[in-house]
């Protein structure tokens, strides 16, 4: 794939979601969520910025899984594989975080996180070895499906946003599945990223990549998979509060219950 043709591909990325951020988001979400009306303004920034989140989240973390169980160039050769199809997701997920970062900075107050722009920022940086020199296809692949755990993060704020109790059915089911699902994608297969990474450790294509993109590629995986492990403790501890919160709930119950009789 020429640079031009990912070039395309980030641009178009970034009109859609500024697109979706400053316009469809609040359309489609005032018909479907009556909720969304009452909230406050900087609420439906927040809103807005996870719709966008979401929908990336969706389209990128199902295009890599397709690639990562059918793209043999890639999964042949994870160094230098043929990196056309990773480019075009690349080039997608590119897109979208230069589009998140410039409204995170332009809506400080009511979403900043330095965290993201950490993320986001290193994430970039380490997508210009893929979509300008070619190299690392399979692994760059890999991060994008850790994007599979966002729609259930963002869908827990929606329900705080919404005011569902904690305690509700729908919020259970949702922490327990994002707390499964993010541990799945960023957590678990940790294991079988660095022992891929480390199987190329002396090999002819590992010495082709440069000590700049070696480095830049094992300091970035650890970056972000420090905060993935950070993330993740918040998560066990959001979801333990929870179940512990159920467990004093349903005991008042019985103890009620067994008053009344």
């Amino acid at each position: 794939m020429a640079s031009l043709d990912w070039l395309v591909v980030s641009v178009t990325s970034f009109a859609i979601f500024q697109i979706l951020f400053h316009y469809l988001s609040a359309k489609i979400s005032a018909c479907f969520c009556n909720g969304y009306r009452i909230l406050t303004d900087t609420q439906k920034i927040d809103w807005n910025s996870r719709v966008a989140s979401t929908v990336h989240a969706f389209l990128v973390g199902l295009v890599s899984l397709y690639l990562l169980w059918f793209d043999d160039a890639v999964n042949s050769d994870p160094v230098w594989g043929d990196p056309t199809l990773v480019k075009l997701n690349v080039g997608l997920s590119a897109g979208y975080l230069i589009s998140d970062v410039l409204l995170i900075l332009w809506f400080w107050k009511a979403i900043g996180d330095i965290y993201f722009i950490i993320h986001h920022l290193t994430a970039l940086y380490a997508y210009y070895y893929v979509l300008g020199e070619g190299m690392l296809p399979y692994f760059a692949n890999f991060r994008l499906i850790a994007e599979l755990s966002t729609p259930f993060v963002n869908q827990r704020w929606f329900f705080e946003a919404l005011l569902y109790p904690k305690t509700s059915k729908s919020n259970i089911i949702n922490g327990l599945l994002m707390a499964v699902v993010f541990f799945l994608v960023r957590i678990a297969v940790m294991p079988l990223y660095y022992s891929k990474m480390i199987s190329t450790f002396g090999t002819e294509a590992f010495y082709r990549l440069g000590i700049q993109a070696q480095f830049v590629w094992i300091i970035t995986s650890i970056c972000l998979d420090a905060m993935n492990v950070m993330w993740m403790s918040k998560i066990a501890r959001g979801c333990r509060k929870v179940l512990l919160s159920c467990k004093r709930v349903k005991k008042a119950n019985i103890q009620e219950n067994g008053k009344q009789h």
